[in-house]
């Protein structure tokens, strides 16, 4: 079985695109489509519906493909483990990340990622949905929930801070809460899908408090620059609000009652896959980056 066949099937699986799989490893529409054809005639069986508007696996093809990315690896794992291919890992290294972190912590570094790495293409999703890795053709997601999926592997990029903020126009219309029981005499800015209680440590023990407001929203940014506006308070990662606290829109409230969380940034790929050259420079590359503690939390 040919490498490079297996490396075309796993682009064609991810682009749904023959010549567009083809042109990222060099190849021109037709040979890409002899290539495909000569896997499918070895195994015997069709991996690849084809139609004139686009391809999409069949039941053995998407059977197939999970263990074809497997492979890939191992060979990938196997010439880096002598040296091969070490210097600068290659081809196209999909990553799927939240929107509002990857937006402002992937995307910002990512040329100089490119820098180390010139022989890497990288493509980006930016959503807050959780995807599938294996069907989705991923090589990596970078998360900052729970890890519930035990057939992945998680690697802790950074700490998750999560803090109470508010800003100084509301404050100094409304006043500050000092504990946490004070946060129901005020207005408070909610992530749809987020915690419906904020749980803070105290001297006395846990409290635990759901915030109402007359405003929600479904994105982090939108909650934190509510908040910024002075519409109510807000439960926020550090990560998010660092530039606001450093300029002075926002300002953190309630410092002296930590909220109770175990988050983190992690890096998760699946465990069925060694850890390809391509991921793991990835993984290390904004490991160091982020910092410990991260750059956000300083």
């Amino acid at each position: 079985m040919n490498i490079e066949h297996l490396r075309l099937f796993i682009r064609v699986a991810a682009t749904q695109n023959i010549s567009a799989a083809g042109a990222e490893l060099g190849l021109s529409p037709a040979v890409a489509s002899s290539h495909l054809n000569k896997l499918e005639e070895g195994l015997g069986v069709r991996l690849i519906h084809r139609t004139t508007r686009r391809v999409a696996l069949t039941e053995e093809g998407k059977a197939f493909l999970a263990h074809a990315e497997e492979v890939l690896a191992s060979v990938e794992a196997a010439r880096a483990s002598v040296g091969a291919g070490q210097a600068s890992p290659s081809g196209t290294l999909r990553v799927s990340a939240p929107a509002s972190f990857g937006r402002m912590h992937l995307v910002p570094a990512v040329g100089e990622f490119l820098k180390h790495y010139p022989d890497l293409n990288v493509e980006f999703r930016l959503s807050d949905s959780i995807v599938d890795l294996v069907e989705g053709g991923f090589d990596v997601a970078i998360r900052n929930a729970e890890l519930k999926d035990s057939t992945l592997i998680a690697r802790k990029l950074a700490t998750d801070k999560r803090i109470i903020c508010a800003s100084p126009r509301y404050l100094e219309q409304y006043g500050e809460p000092t504990s946490p029981e004070q946060l129901a005499e005020h207005q408070c800015v909610n992530l749809i899908g987020g915690l419906d209680s904020w749980v803070f440590e105290t001297d006395s023990g846990q409290v635990s408090i759901k915030p109402k407001g007359h405003f929600r929203a479904d994105n982090g940014e939108a909650v934190r620059d509510a908040c910024a506006s002075g519409i109510g308070i807000a439960l926020n990662s550090a990560w998010s609000v660092y530039r606001h606290l450093q300029e002075g829109s926002l300002v953190q409230i309630l410092k002296d009652y930590p909220l109770v969380s175990d988050t983190a940034i992690w890096a998760v790929y699946p465990s069925s896959r060694l850890l390809a050259p391509k991921v793991r420079a990835f993984i290390d590359y904004f490991a160091k980056a982020f910092g410990d503690p991260p750059y956000w939390d300083l």
